[in-house]
């Protein structure tokens, strides 16, 4: 396998690693959210202690993998950009569809 190829293999991991990361975070954070609605209304109607209790449990696991993600989320696409840096001081790389892709990824990360 080329370096080049090589490379580009790298891209593509990373940048699939970001989108993942990213999906995975936002899904753990609209889970958190619902379950703190849910746990407000089952306080606000008087719900059974235990519904409460375990709501509480829930949305702290939901939180724990909020932060979880994002601090790998964080990671990956710091690594993502600084292959991404070096590669565009390559020529080699200059219209690269990987690379491309990766920008794209790290663009989506960001907003």
């Amino acid at each position: 396998m080329s370096d080049a190829a090589a490379i580009r293999r790298q891209l593509k991991i990373k940048s699939g690693s970001v989108k993942r990361l990213l999906k995975e975070h936002n899904m753990y954070r609209k889970e958190a959210e619902e379950l703190k609605l849910k746990v407000e209304k089952l306080v606000a109607t008087g719900g059974d202690e235990w519904d409460i209790k375990n709501g509480d449990k829930m949305m702290e696991e939901s939180n724990k993998m909020v932060k979880d993600t994002e601090q790998r989320l964080g990671v990956v696409a710091q690594e993502l950009r600084d292959l991404v840096v070096r590669l565009k001081r390559d020529p080699k790389f200059a219209d690269d569809e990987e690379l491309i892709k990766a920008e794209d990824a790290l663009e989506e990360a960001n907003t």
